[in-house]
């Protein structure tokens, strides 16, 4: 008899992400600088964050962090659980399901966590975007309710969700490339039998995931902060004119402004993230047995 695959809560992939928000979102804060330098600003990843330390002080790597928890408890809960759980539906039919149906997993998950994340997205990106504006232009927002609240009676319900289109297409992408290649990478390691289901396994697959997320995500990531971060008359242009101004102005290689940092964020994100996500699913799995078994002994008893 084949052993029925255990399922795992919908919210382990939030938990998840939200644990490795923590440890990455100086580096968050930092990608978010540097894709809002206009013209030919060369700052790199290193000397953004000195500025940063010695312009505003070391805790201001850490601005926006109840926003950046905020937006991972709402985008990553929905796009990772909604994976999660299309994939366990098609793997009851399909032994071994296809990219392209993986994809289409990815993708309807995507859209749903697009959504539903990009209200703490925006806060998230005001927030670690703050210190770089003028003092008349700063929102000053004391947490991500907060921001949140001052949104709403400040520019209405509508501007929570500002940048949704790109936020949606880069939610997309980034639970194609990470969730679909961390499992294709996964896949290949083990039929290869190159390494073993393991701490080693988890971590070799996430960084070839973060690396690819990264280079997918990059251009639309850019073009959706630029949106949630503008201000003054930048708040009417929609993504294309974003796209179009970018192109003419600062040519092709502005999409992956902070590329650097960014892979410096997203490949530790989704390193953290995929292996605690496993260890969530090695204790779950651990504590059902033991649950099963305590109730089989007190049946017998």
């Amino acid at each position: 008899m084949e052993k029925k695959q255990l399922k795992t809560p919908f919210y382990f992939g939030g938990a998840a992400s939200c644990t490795a928000a923590i440890i990455v979102h100086p580096l968050d804060l930092t990608k978010v600088r540097l894709q809002n330098s206009k013209g030919s600003n060369n700052a790199n990843m290193f000397n953004t964050m000195v500025n940063i330390v010695k312009s505003e002080g070391p805790l201001k790597l850490y601005a926006g962090l109840s926003a950046s928890i905020l937006r991972q408890a709402t985008y990553s809960t929905v796009r990772l659980g909604g994976y999660e759980a299309l994939k366990q539906a098609l793997l009851q039919k399909e032994k071994n399901p296809s990219t392209l149906q993986l994809l289409f997993c990815a993708t309807t998950a995507g859209i749903a966590g697009g959504i539903c994340g990009n209200p703490g997205d925006v806060v998230n990106v005001r927030m670690q975007n703050d210190g770089q504006l003028p003092s008349h232009l700063k929102r000053n927002y004391m947490h991500a309710f907060d921001g949140l609240i001052r949104i709403v009676k400040e520019e209405g319900a509508s501007a929570l969700f500002r940048g949704v289109g790109p936020n949606i297409n880069r939610a997309i992408l980034m639970t194609a490339s990470q969730c679909v290649s961390y499992d294709r990478f996964k896949a290949f390691f083990l039929n290869h039998q190159y390494l073993q289901e393991g701490i080693v396994l988890h971590l070799s697959s996430s960084i070839l995931a973060g690396l690819v997320a990264t280079t997918a995500c990059s251009p639309v990531d850019v073009i959706k902060t630029r949106m949630m971060s503008a201000t003054g008359n930048d708040v009417k242009l929609s993504a294309i004119r974003v796209t179009l101004n970018m192109l003419k102005s600062e040519g092709p290689l502005s999409f992956f402004k902070g590329w650097t940092p960014s892979f410096m964020r997203t490949g530790p994100q989704t390193i953290f993230t995929f292996i605690f996500l496993e260890q969530f699913r090695n204790w779950y799995a651990i504590w059902h047995h033991n649950k099963d078994s305590t109730a089989r002994v007190s049946v017998s008893l």
